[in-house]
């Protein structure tokens, strides 16, 4: 007979104690010990490992015949960028990001565009009812035949409808209100959500079936649930923005067929999300003339170049130690480059508070932005603004050396269909490539040669 006992587990990363411990030594959370009940005695079904009808054998690498993966697309080419193309059969795809952000919205829209090319679509929500979906589906002007809604959190339910509609996609909103009537935890732990979802990979494989779930997020900002559920699915979206503007952007942090540099942007209107075609006009719209520190950069977000905003303020401390706060740009490299003007250009900034911003919420982490930032640190530090026209490209080195970048061509085509007619490039990026017309290229090869161009001393 099944003997009950009880354990502790971390909500955090799925670490397992006989005892309750206020730390978990798995991730040195705090207070993430929460009690379960474990049965012993019977060795309970793993969902991982049930029963298959197919037999594998191990193959020789050289003998296995490969076929390009096909995909599906969606009206929605922000959506298609992201998942590296389109979506793929058989893939489970997890959407994260904060309360009423859109992640629902955003997957309505594409249930609807999917079951419009003859193929069936399961939405099942267990945080709505039926009607209440239809509700926002009427909103949103969704309907077609071929989208099925239902409302249910038991997983064994929910198996049984998949099997019997035998849908091509299937979108479970959420993941942390599914529960398997097998394991005795409450919905949302740790135990739930990993059983759940690998049961439900084992779905898509199996079947061909492309799932989506939603995750919920933590107030930290990472989907809730242990690290293990991120490893277990094929691609791993984040939906961020915030909730009193309007736009919208969808990265990927993980993906088996893609790449991760890959960034969509959406606008949130009344009848939906609406894809936004130029990010770097969006970006730009509301960026103030004639003030200092403000500069603007093409980054590279994935195989499209974005124009985009690096604001700096700098301000004499009051503090014993200087403050550098960043929202965007990784704090560590704003110190590395404030140390580097300091050294070699010879700016006093060591009592000089810093903050530095990048317009519109984008989160950039590509060394091509290093050089304008520095160029937006020493225009506010001086209180000189920069060209309105001018663009700012380049890495730079602990020496102060402005180093090569890639991709400069499609940087600076974007940037001189935004109007900006004098382009800042590392020298070495210089030849082998065609300038657009009207576009002057100021080649530097050291920090010093690009602020005496941009401001003249």
């Amino acid at each position: 007979m099944a003997k009950k006992k009880t354990k502790f587990m971390c909500q955090s990363c799925g670490y397992e104690s006989p005892k309750w411990m206020g730390r978990c030594p798995g991730c040195n959370q705090w207070n993430q010990m929460v009690e379960e009940v474990s049965i012993t005695g019977t060795p309970k079904r793993t969902f991982m490992h049930s029963e298959t009808t197919v037999s594998t054998k191990p193959a020789k690498l050289s003998a296995v015949e490969t076929v390009q993966e096909p995909r599906v697309t969606t009206d929605l080419k922000e959506f298609n960028r992201v998942l590296g193309g389109g979506v793929v059969p058989g893939s489970l795809v997890l959407i994260g990001g904060d309360p009423g952000i859109g992640k629902s919205t955003l997957l309505l829209q594409v249930s609807s565009q999917l079951s419009a090319k003859a193929s069936k679509v399961l939405y099942i929500s267990g945080e709505e009812s039926i009607k209440q979906t239809k509700l926002r589906a009427d909103r949103l002007a969704v309907k077609d035949d071929n989208l099925f809604i239902y409302s249910e959190t038991n997983l064994q339910l929910i198996h049984s409808a998949i099997e019997e509609l035998a849908p091509s996609f299937v979108i479970i909103d959420s993941i942390q209100t599914v529960y398997h009537p097998e394991v005795t935890s409450a919905p949302g732990s740790v135990s739930q959500v990993r059983e759940c979802t690998a049961e439900l990979m084992r779905i898509a494989k199996m079947n061909g079936i492309a799932i989506f779930i939603v995750g919920h997020v933590t107030k930290e900002g990472s989907i809730a649930g242990p690290r293990l559920l991120e490893h277990m699915v094929d691609t791993v979206l984040y939906f961020e923005g915030e909730r009193h503007h309007t736009y919208r952007i969808l990265r990927a942090v993980k993906n088996r067929f893609g790449s991760t540099n890959e960034m969509g942007i959406f606008e949130m209107k009344e009848d939906g999300l609406e894809e936004v075609a130029n990010p770097s006009e969006i970006f730009l719209e509301e960026r103030s003339q004639g003030t200092s520190g403000s500069t603007v950069v093409a980054s590279m977000e994935g195989t499209r170049p974005v124009l985009v905003e690096i604001q700096a303020l700098i301000s004499p401390t009051v503090f014993g130690n200087p403050r550098r706060m960043a929202t965007g740009i990784d704090h560590n490299r704003v110190t590395l480059l404030m140390a580097v003007l300091e050294k070699r250009v010879g700016l006093l900034l060591q009592n000089q508070d810093a903050y530095l911003k990048v317009a519109g919420g984008v989160k950039l982490d590509e060394p091509a932005i290093d050089l304008a930032i520095a160029v937006s640190i020493a225009s506010s530090f001086r209180d000189q603004p920069t060209n309105p026209t001018d663009c700012i490209i380049g890495e730079v080195g602990l020496t102060g050396e402005v180093r090569r970048v890639s991709r400069i061509e499609q940087r600076v085509s974007e940037a001189a269909k935004l109007g900006f007619t004098r382009i800042i490039i590392p020298s070495n990026n210089l030849g082998g490539w065609k300038v657009p017309e009207g576009v002057e290229l100021a080649a530097v090869s050291t920090v010093n040669e690009a602020l005496k161009i941009i401001f003249g001393k």
